[in-house]
């Protein structure tokens, strides 16, 4: 029994602490599986192995990294990939963290509206308070979070997909039959499709930094091989899910041009099903707002402590308003904006920053056993 619990433990626990963290920006409103791959039609499946492939291929190599340097925190892994460089991924971090908020609280306010008919402003307020709430309750609470969120909102999804394929499969099946791409202006080049895959890679490898304390139980190549396997499957099977689902309705503009596709797909059903997508989503929005914010927090908090000036509550109390206030201010632009654009921007950033002095060096770290 304690042989298959380490197993379970190095094998499939990384995957499970990065699918996670990835769900609130990653794929919780379906905005973000529209715009890296479902507008694609039948062909974005591409886009969604490129995904599979690069979560893979980064898990792979921060685990080789993390257990050849044996260092097992960001700053540790980051100073011996760039050196002096790893402030700029605190900064490029910090950004990414005050977008996803921004994302997650237009996301509320939006869910909020169609749901329930309540102002647009009364979702981004919520979210923002109780994210500041959380923070301020600290890592305890959060925790807890971040695990009923995680689980429930994984179930919900199963569900939804269920939903959709056992009512609009054959709309489904009818969009590949044809190689339905219409929704495009012109048919996707492989390129396109291959890119636009990194790019959404590209803007979740922010999510990587948590997992990297469960790569201490990695012991050997072999391991980091199979538990980068189970992450990317892990990381990438709610995308799948929900890019099938959107092909249920493709070329539909009423489902691809919606803020939350979701919730436009699911409205001709039971309204419970609304009512759960409401209730998980919108938990799960405001876990992945409070851990990107504590994060942030944690590592000041670890800097100063060093310092021998420990971070007071007022303190991280300030941190936590000053990048809500900004999150809720960058808000007010929309969330298919901010997904398009802000997004791509963030990924081009976090693949610099990240990416590349990861593959650079890959061959110093490889060639170790």
């Amino acid at each position: 029994m304690n042989i298959r619990n380490s197993a379970l433990r190095r094998l499939v626990l990384p995957g499970i602490i990065l699918q996670s963290v990835l769900i609130g920006g990653g794929y919780a409103t379906g905005r973000e599986i529209v715009e890296y791959g479902g507008k694609f039609g039948a062909a974005g499946w591409i886009s969604g192995l490129a995904i599979f492939f690069g979560f893979s291929l980064i898990a792979f190599l921060s685990m080789e990294a993390c257990r050849h340097w044996q260092v097992f925190d960001y700053k540790s892994l980051l100073k011996k990939l760039i050196g002096p460089g790893w402030i700029a991924y605190e900064i490029v971090y910090l950004l990414l963290a005050i977008l996803i908020i921004a994302v997650m609280a237009s996301a509320a306010g939006e869910i909020l509206y169609q749901t329930l008919n309540f102002e647009k402003w009364i979702g981004v307020v919520l979210i923002t308070v109780l994210v500041g709430f959380l923070n301020y309750k600290g890592e305890e609470t959060i925790a807890k979070l971040e695990t009923i969120g995680s689980v429930a909102l994984f179930a919900a999804y199963f569900i939804f997909a269920y939903t959709v394929f056992s009512n609009k499969g054959s709309e489904m099946l009818a969009v590949f039959s044809s190689w339905n791409t219409s929704y495009m202006t012109e048919v996707p080049a492989l390129s396109l499709l291959l890119w636009t895959g990194i790019l959404y890679v590209g803007y979740n490898l922010a999510v990587y930094p948590a997992s990297f304390f469960t790569f201490r139980d990695l012991t050997s190549r072999k391991d980091s091989l199979i538990a980068s396997v189970v992450s990317g499957l892990l990381m990438t099977l709610p995308w799948f899910l929900t890019y099938f689902a959107i092909m249920a309705y493709y070329p539909d503009k009423g489902v691809l041009d919606s803020t939350v596709p979701w919730l436009k797909m699911l409205e001709a059903y039971s309204p419970a099903l609304i009512a759960i997508f409401g209730i998980v989503v919108g938990w799960t929005l405001i876990e992945t707002a409070t851990g990107m914010i504590h994060a942030f927090i944690s590592r000041i908090e670890t800097e100063a402590e060093q310092k021998g000036a420990p971070l007071k509550k007022i303190t991280k109390a300030l941190i936590s308003l000053a990048a809500l206030i900004a999150a809720l201010i960058l808000s007010q632009v929309g969330i298919i904006d901010l997904v398009a654009k802000g997004y791509t921007l963030m990924a081009y950033a976090m693949i610099v920053v990240y990416a590349v002095p990861l593959l650079l060096l890959s061959g110093r770290f490889l060639k170790s056993k």
